[in-house]
């Protein structure tokens, strides 16, 4: 984030470069509510191969045996089965490899594969690719087996392109068409319909939105780049369309479509963070909150009691936002910070309106408006503060951590699913960029 003459703030993560018919089942992506996921109950259960289902009878060169090959193998099984059901006459790919970056003294699609800490779909000869030794083991260590599943998902949705004759758009519109249709099917699993792979739409799709977050562009990445995938907002927003609206949806992202979601300010460097505790940053912020909620803005204070255990809170008895800055420069992130004071402002927009300030419906009605706002402070709308390169990640990151206050209720309650938080801060960010009413868009009662 930034004032209009202060660079913003830098996020420095590992980047890995790296005729439809329907299936059953009706993705609901438009219609909110905080116990669903695209319209799919939230659920708990567990994530990854179903017990008792035997290997996949699918050919790797290079493999070792071991049980990542074999985890990659029926996932590229399970996903092009999920692909002969929704494309008639679709084509398993010709070649399917394991390599080892550590060790590998080979080459595949024309590089070597030795430090290729990657997988790839390779349309010269009609391939997919994956390195055994550190990519894979490391997704499945930290996101689950899942989230391995979900890269190959990506990569085998560029083979879905090649068949589909969709050459000529540029990196990005591709990566975004491929991530939306590893959203589509894991749609096809969450439904219950994969024979070989289940996943819960709470924890198990978290860790999904989570292992996006992990392997989207550095900050400041530009869009324009030959290898550009997308930030972490990208790569979900896409993920989220895929699943909630299925196939169609996927092929009909283009450029103008993904350059909507661009902000001038994602392109180069970034610079220091605004601090949180600085009196000119918090005056900019309240003029943003206005200009965003276009109501009164509930004045900010440092000596209430209302703040309870968390770093700001909302006093409906005056009306009044309360900071503990201390508290506030603890959180990682200027944006995260600033999202938090801006969603106990959303519940003073709420409350102006007699409505409930707790229950999970109010929590994500808080996440749309805080979406709402940073939708609004865009570059392009010349606003006190700015976006800035890594602050929508940013607001991934903490709509994915259970105890952010951006998607929860006067009491601190969050929206169970980080699927479904993201998705309300998302549907706000695009009511503030495609002229749709404004703080109604997150308020009307049919969304919720």
């Amino acid at each position: 984030m930034r004032t209009k003459h202060v660079a913003g703030l830098a996020v420095a993560l590992l980047l890995l470069a790296g005729c439809t018919k329907t299936i059953s089942g009706t993705p609901t992506a438009e219609q909110w509510n905080p116990t669903e996921v695209a319209g799919l109950p939230i659920t708990t259960g567990p994530s990854g191969e179903r017990p008792g289902v035997p290997p996949a009878h699918v050919s790797v060169q290079g493999t070792d045996n071991g049980p990542i090959d074999r985890l990659a193998a029926d996932a590229v099984d399970d996903v092009q089965a999920y692909w002969g059901k929704v494309l008639p006459g679709y084509r398993p790919v010709i070649y399917v490899s394991s390599f080892d970056s550590r060790s590998s003294t080979g080459s595949l699609c024309g590089q070597s594969t030795k430090g290729l800490v990657n997988a790839f779909y390779c349309g010269n000869d009609d391939s997919i690719a994956w390195d055994r030794g550190v990519l894979l083991p490391t997704l499945a260590h930290d996101f689950g087996d899942m989230s391995v599943v979900a890269v190959l998902a990506h990569e085998l949705g560029h083979a879905v392109q090649t068949r589909l004759g969709a050459a000529g758009a540029s990196s990005i519109v591709r990566e975004q068409q491929a991530d939306c249709y590893a959203g589509s099917y894991f749609r096809y699993v969450a439904e219950g319909h994969s024979p070989r792979f289940q996943i819960s739409t709470g924890p198990g799709l978290n860790d999904i939105l989570s292992t996006l977050f992990f392997i989207r562009d550095t900050p400041g990445t530009s869009a324009a780049s030959p290898d550009a995938h997308g930030t972490a907002f990208d790569r979900v927003t896409a993920f989220q369309l895929g699943f909630g609206d299925g196939v169609p949806r996927c092929e009909s992202i283009d450029a103008a479509e993904v350059n909507r979601r661009v902000t001038p300010a994602e392109d180069g460097p970034s610079g220091p963070s605004l601090a949180v505790s600085d009196p000119a940053a918090l005056h900019d912020l309240q003029t943003t909150i206005k200009s965003a909620f276009g109501t009164p803005v509930a004045p900010f204070t440092t000596d209430s009691a209302c703040v309870g255990r968390y770093a700001v809170g909302f006093c409906p008895s005056d009306n009044s936002v309360a900071l503990n800055l201390a508290r506030l420069s603890e959180i990682s992130g200027d944006f995260a910070a600033f999202g938090e004071i801006v969603s106990r402002a959303a519940l003073s927009v709420q409350h102006a309106r007699g409505l409930p300030l707790t229950g999970l419906v109010a929590a994500q009605r808080t996440a749309c408006l805080t979406g709402l706002w940073a939708g609004s402070i865009v570059p392009s709308h010349h606003q006190a503060l700015e976006l800035s390169p890594g602050d929508l990640d940013e607001a991934v990151a903490e709509l994915l951590a259970d105890d952010s206050l951006i998607a929860a209720d006067q009491a601190g309650a969050a929206v169970p699913s980080g699927f479904a938080r993201v998705d309300a801060f998302r549907a706000g960010y695009a009511a503030a960029n495609t002229g749709t009413a404004g703080v109604a868009a997150c308020l009307t009662d049919s969304h919720w």
